[in-house]
């Protein structure tokens, strides 16, 4: 079931390689959206594909990134929209 995801990261996210590791995981799973730093310190994400795996990328930035340590993770969930392919990172 296609779905999507607008997602925040609190913790050590910022200058760990967050997005970038949340970027290459999103394109191996064949997910479409954006990752960016939000100026508290968070990191913000919008992630359209299946909703399991947008589930199993979630999981992975939640404890599999290397350098990172998320606190916690704030997920609205709604049906997708149509992003157009690829994973950007932003600002």
């Amino acid at each position: 079931m296609e779905a999507r995801a607008h997602i925040i990261y609190e913790g050590k996210v910022q200058g760990v390689s967050f997005r970038a590791n949340c970027r290459k995981n999103a394109i191996q799973m064949g997910l479409k959206g954006w990752v960016r730093n939000l100026p508290d310190g968070s990191v913000e994400s919008v992630v359209e594909g299946d909703r399991v795996v947008i589930e199993h990328h979630i999981a992975w930035n939640r404890t599999e990134q290397p350098y990172s340590v998320v606190t916690s993770v704030d997920i609205s969930w709604e049906g997708a929209k149509g992003m157009p392919s690829g994973f950007l990172v932003r600002g």
